[in-house]
């Protein structure tokens, strides 16, 4: 879908067929949210692999000889193995159709997955909404995609892949230096660096102070990231939004027993929030709605 087939087209059409690329996108992004870590996870140990003895290295590579990214194997049920046919997959309608079941052994689909395809539907439907058909309009699409895959993915492994976020900051700045992010590039530059130092100096101020690690480099690179695509204007009330949000559902799932093994709670996911509610909202309402 082109941004000149849609200037062709009435605004509310230009919102529908945003949102139903939205739906399809969001159903590429659970494949990504699923199979990114473990692509990772595999060549970590095909790396620690080439590191051991001759012998090791064998089963190393047999191991990864099995064909295993985005596109290979095709996409099947968890539990059964069953390949889903094209009709099964259909972002949102096949789920709905299906009651939330496979169809061949009749396992629960875990709701996550249409959940993901609406909100980045509705994602895409609001930035053309906001930029309308415009080349704009494509990058915003790519760091909403970005965002939300990363923001399911910290959530599920605690793991930030630099395979998304390094390209996102990447982006940012080049979307600043071309004039399609809206945000002048010494702005976006500053944003950049003040995100990573911010999360950085605060990650050593709690190491040297408690000997833990209060969070992980993933989170610095980011909110880097972030602060490409919005400036250094929006880091504090982002980071703001951030620490709330993720201290109140911390407490929650203290108090409920949620807590996963280590009791922690990943802030990527709070961060990816607070970035797409500057985005939607803007620094300085933001601030004002928070009291500042």
């Amino acid at each position: 879908m082109s941004a000149l087939y849609l200037s062709a087209l009435p605004d509310p059409w230009g919102w529908a067929l945003s949102a139903a690329l939205g739906l399809i996108v969001g159903s590429f992004l659970n494949v990504v949210i699923h199979r990114l870590p473990q692509m990772l996870e595999r060549r970590w140990a095909a790396e620690c692999a080439a590191l051991q003895t001759p012998a090791a290295n064998g089963t190393g590579d047999a191991a990864a000889a099995a064909r295993y990214d985005l596109l290979t194997p095709r996409s099947h049920c968890p539990a059964c193995q069953t390949p889903i046919r094209w009709f099964h997959n259909i972002p949102v309608l096949s789920w709905l159709a299906l009651r939330g079941r496979c169809a061949a052994c009749g396992a629960r689909i875990a709701w996550r997955y249409p959940l993901v395809e609406l909100l980045t539907g509705l994602a895409f439907a609001l930035v053309f909404a906001r930029h309308g058909a415009s080349t704009a309009t494509v990058a915003w699409w790519g760091f909403m995609a970005a965002v939300l895959a990363l923001a399911f993915i910290d959530w599920d492994t605690t793991l930030l892949p630099d395979d998304i976020t390094l390209p996102l900051a990447w982006a940012g700045l080049i979307a600043a230096a071309s004039g399609l992010s809206g945000v002048a590039l010494p702005d976006a530059l500053w944003g950049a660096v003040a995100g990573y130092l911010s999360l950085w100096s605060v990650y050593w101020a709690f190491k040297l102070l408690t000997g833990k690690e209060g969070m992980g480099y993933g989170d610095f690179k980011l909110l880097a990231a972030l602060g490409a695509w919005l400036g250094w204007q929006a880091l504090i009330p982002l980071v703001l939004v951030a620490s709330t949000l993720g201290a109140v559902v911390g407490l929650t799932m203290k108090a409920s027993n949620a807590l996963r093994e280590g009791r922690y709670v990943p802030f990527g996911p709070f961060l990816a929030f607070g970035g797409l509610l500057v985005w939607g909202i803007g620094p300085q309402r933001l601030l004002h709605a928070l009291g500042l």
